[in-house]
């Protein structure tokens, strides 16, 4: 972290409750990103609001967001403001979206966006780990954490993930299931995943938590989202911080 973010945060820190921040840091010490979820063009926004609601309780920070037919949206009412917690990354058509181009029929073959997803987490070190009631693999209870981090792929809420990702996956994970529906709900699935990983990681001496460095942009991001006028006083700070320098 350098010197400007953390001069900042100092600030911007002044402008909440100590018991505020004393949760903030709390929170932040059990967050994790040695496990990501990515969610492949869902189309119903409380699915995907609700699958973020699961992320923030079970302390995974990083959501990717695949964009290649349909425009995410958040259901305010499912997620609780879970979203203002986590760290969205988007992967769509930029000015697409805004011309309408998306909400067309879904291709099950896929898109574009689901590989630039895939390579982006590969080069961070990720592990690339399709959800599939189809494909055989491990379980929550099985899947090997020690292999190193790992990105989650869920798919859509009726046809799953598409091809393309499958092909994707460098593994596979699947919730056993003993009655005649094929599968769950995909925010019924996410939650039954990561809770179960969540306790996994906790039992285990994997150093999971986010790193000290990666802290403080996620803190700096909090307050931003929970200070009135928080743009308005970090333009100040920087204007009186740069007549410093």
């Amino acid at each position: 972290m350098d010197q400007y973010t953390g001069e900042l945060i100092r600030h911007m820190s002044g402008f909440v409750t100590e018991s505020r921040l004393d949760l903030f840091h709390r929170i932040l010490s059990e967050r994790t990103r040695y496990i990501t979820v990515v969610l492949e063009d869902l189309y119903q926004s409380h699915n995907a609001s609700a699958v973020m609601r699961t992320c923030d309780c079970t302390g995974i920070q990083d959501v990717h967001i695949v964009e290649e037919f349909n425009e995410y949206e958040v259901n305010v009412d499912i997620a609780l403001g879970s979203n203002k917690w986590l760290t969205i990354h988007q992967y769509n058509g930029g000015a697409d979206v805004n011309q309408g181009l998306h909400n067309r029929k879904p291709d099950p073959r896929g898109g574009p966006h689901i590989s630039r997803a895939v390579e982006a987490l590969k080069k961070k070190g990720y592990r690339i780990v399709a959800t599939s009631p189809h494909r055989e693999g491990t379980t929550p209870e099985t899947f090997d954490l020690e292999k190193g981090k790992a990105a989650l792929l869920f798919g859509t809420e009726l046809n799953g993930l598409t091809q393309r990702a499958l092909e994707l996956a460098d593994e596979f994970i699947q919730i056993p299931m003993v009655g005649f529906t094929e599968s769950y709900n995909i925010s019924v699935s996410a939650a039954v995943i990561l809770t179960r990983l969540r306790q996994r990681l906790e039992e285990s001496g994997l150093e999971w938590r986010v790193s000290d460095e990666e802290k403080g942009p996620i803190l700096l991001n909090w307050l931003r989202n929970t200070i009135r006028m928080a743009e308005q006083i970090e333009n100040k700070f920087r204007r009186e911080y740069s007549s410093t320098i």
